[in-house]
């Protein structure tokens, strides 16, 4: 398999939680390589109509030819957390806007397989290149502007919150003594840093992550707001979904799906004042209804991909 490949994560029970319609409209909020949003199409007719967006210019401009060509799909480059104007901004075959209209909503959070191999996107730290991060290369700061200007109690607060590093406060008293002798600009240079820090054996004995995972993890989440993002767009998805419609999400660690979770708890739940009464108004009734359990990868999947291993999905339908 070429290692630059972006397999899909649970693509079969991705496909079988939005309960496709051939005619449907659908939209993949994390376009990514185009892996799921390709499957999608598969199951569509000439009527259906498929929304990609993306905020990684890379994602769009190495979009399939298959799929570019497709008159059914529109590509955009931007915030997920913009969906909802995104949305409200298009119309269906009777100039009617899709708000309300959508049958399907796909995210596919973190980072991808291409975003890791390449050295110069600055995600991994097994690769050695520029310390960089963004998803949206062209927007904000880079992980290396940020560390290089981040007060030691911020950095602690971040690798602690959206990292869950016990040793945040390690981390960060290092990095910050090694930018005062030199400028931390590269990911093999924080990895060493982050590594130096840590106490060994890191985990336990039988751990396989390497001392910087956690550390590589928080900085990209603070610098990409992703989960302001997810919080953002969780909330806009509700009212762009037609009755029966569905959201299906895929998160990678625990910070981003407990989030999804709670959200969806609570969309599904009635208000605690109305609980137990033989009414509810309309606009206080439940507006999820949480599909099933969390769904995880078999284990043919992961050994087949390992991006896989921490993969879980959540589904809801709109009521």
């Amino acid at each position: 398999m070429n290692s630059n490949a972006h397999v899909p994560v649970l693509l079969g029970p991705v496909l079988k939680g939005l309960k496709i319609k051939p005619d449907g409209c659908y939209v993949d909020g994390t376009f990514g390589r185009g892996g799921h949003s390709g499957e999608i199409l598969k199951q569509l007719n000439v009527n259906g109509r498929l929304i990609g967006i993306d905020r990684d210019p890379e994602s769009i401009a190495s979009a399939p030819k298959t799929i570019m060509e497709d008159p059914r799909v529109e590509l955009i480059r931007g915030e997920f957390a913009q969906l909802e104007a995104f949305i409200k901004d298009r119309v269906d075959a009777s100039g009617q806007s899709l708000a309300g209209q959508i049958d399907g909503v796909l995210f596919d959070l973190g980072v991808s397989s291409p975003q890791l191999d390449e050295a110069s996107r600055g995600f991994s730290f097994m690769r050695d290149g520029p310390l960089d991060m963004r998803m949206d290369p062209d927007k904000g700061i880079s992980a290396a502007q940020w560390i290089a200007s981040v007060s030691e109690a911020e950095l602690r607060r971040v690798i602690s919150k959206f990292g869950e590093e016990r040793y945040a406060a390690r981390v960060a008293r290092a990095v910050v003594a090694a930018r005062e002798v030199t400028p931390v600009t590269t990911t093999k240079e924080l990895a060493a840093i982050v590594e130096s820090a840590i106490p060994a054996p890191y985990g336990g004995k039988r751990s396989t992550k390497h001392p910087a995972t956690k550390t590589f993890q928080a900085i990209r989440i603070a610098i990409n707001g992703e989960l302001e993002q997810l919080q953002t767009v969780l909330a806009q998805s509700i009212d762009l979904l037609r009755k029966g419609g569905r959201l299906c999400v895929i998160s990678f660690h625990s910070l981003e799906d407990r989030l999804v979770k709670r959200f969806m708890r609570d969309a599904a739940s009635e208000p605690e004042p109305y609980r137990g009464m033989p009414s509810i108004p309309d606009e206080f009734k439940p507006k999820l209804k949480v599909v099933g359990r969390a769904i995880v990868a078999t284990a043919d999947e992961i050994a087949a991909n390992r991006r896989a291993r921490s993969a879980r999905l959540r589904v809801a339908e709109r009521m």
